[in-house]
């Protein structure tokens, strides 16, 4: 017979949760086992990695096979048994309830050590937003000197890129919709240029200067004009997730062998190595830091993108046991 979570994790959290398709979170009692970061405070008896004390972070991975090809190059990430932090099973049959409580239990490979220099707020968006964009400027070359990236959308991925990229070496374009970020790209977020994606003159003037692109944002919209942007061999990288399937033009792609491609947060070999880079590079996400009881509003003000650039909720410091 199967354990009810309470047998298989009789150690008692308390966190928010939503109990029905409103999505309002409310105080939430529960037995346990987002990208959350926090402090050690027990290990089981065969962890080798970490010791209470150690500052660390768990990202969007909690589980997965370790026995396929993916999971025998660090790809744990497209593993087909992949298991989330959040609205997934365990292999135990209990829910994975994410990190919006008092306490969280993982398995040592899928924790991540966070460099003593790196605050733990300003960290914590990276073991999502930061992986997801430090992964593709790897693995698609565009980690190098003096190479011409482009980013497309200046939100709560975006920025993180801008910064990845310009801690590469390499030159930086923004490219958005909203003429009035061109100040926030430059002179904040340190980007070399800034293009407004209707302004077809812009678009035009730029023009095949682009050796690749990470185009982050997650509304439809129009391929052709960023396939226009790169230079032959150059590679457009969709980490945004558009609810609709975008238009894709062949022939500018033929034009010059271009590549558009996706990718998706990362593996914990690679996590652990771009948590390593930021501490290095001193590269940390824009962050506004909330309480737990604040969590209903700021849902609502992601929903008009009115955060610059990710709510950071303050657990252990605002949430306490009803």
């Amino acid at each position: 017979m199967a354990k009810s979570p309470e047998q298989e994790h009789p150690v008692k959290a308390f966190g928010w949760a939503a109990r029905d398709p409103s999505g309002v979170l409310s105080p939430f009692n529960f037995s346990r086992r987002h990208e959350i970061a926090g402090v050690v405070t027990e290990v089981g008896s065969k962890v080798q990695k970490f010791k209470v004390g150690d500052k660390v972070g768990v990202g969007c991975l909690v589980g997965a096979c370790h026995s396929c090809d993916n999971c025998d190059h660090d790809l744990e990430n497209y593993c087909h048994k992949a298991i989330f932090t959040y609205n997934m099973t365990y292999n135990d049959g209990t829910p994975t309830y994410g990190g919006y409580s008092n306490i969280m239990v993982a398995d040592e490979h899928y924790v991540v050590r966070i460099p003593d220099n790196l605050p733990l707020d300003a960290a914590a968006p990276l073991l999502c937003a930061g992986i997801t964009t430090y992964s593709p400027l790897k693995y698609f070359g565009l980690d190098k000197p003096g190479l011409h990236v482009g980013v497309v959308g200046l939100g709560g991925l975006g920025h993180v890129a801008v910064k990845f990229a310009k801690a590469f070496g390499a030159k930086v374009t923004v490219i958005s919709t909203s003429p009035n970020k061109k100040n926030e790209a430059l002179k904040h977020l340190g980007a070399d240029s800034f293009l407004v994606s209707r302004d077809t003159d812009q678009i035009q003037a730029a023009a095949s200067t682009m050796d690749g692109i990470i185009d982050t944002v997650s509304a439809v919209h129009a391929l052709q004009p960023l396939i226009g942007l790169l230079k032959s061999h150059g590679k457009l990288i969709m980490v945004g997730l558009p609810e609709k399937p975008l238009e894709l033009p062949v022939f500018p792609l033929l034009m010059g062998r271009k590549l558009v491609a996706g990718s998706c947060i990362g593996g914990l070999k690679e996590t652990q190595e771009m948590i390593d880079f930021a501490a290095k590079h001193s590269v940390t996400a824009d962050i506004e830091v909330i309480s737990m009881d604040y969590v209903n509003t700021a849902m609502e003000r992601l929903v008009k993108a009115d955060v610059r650039y990710r709510f950071v909720i303050d657990i252990g410091n605002t949430m306490k046991a009803a």
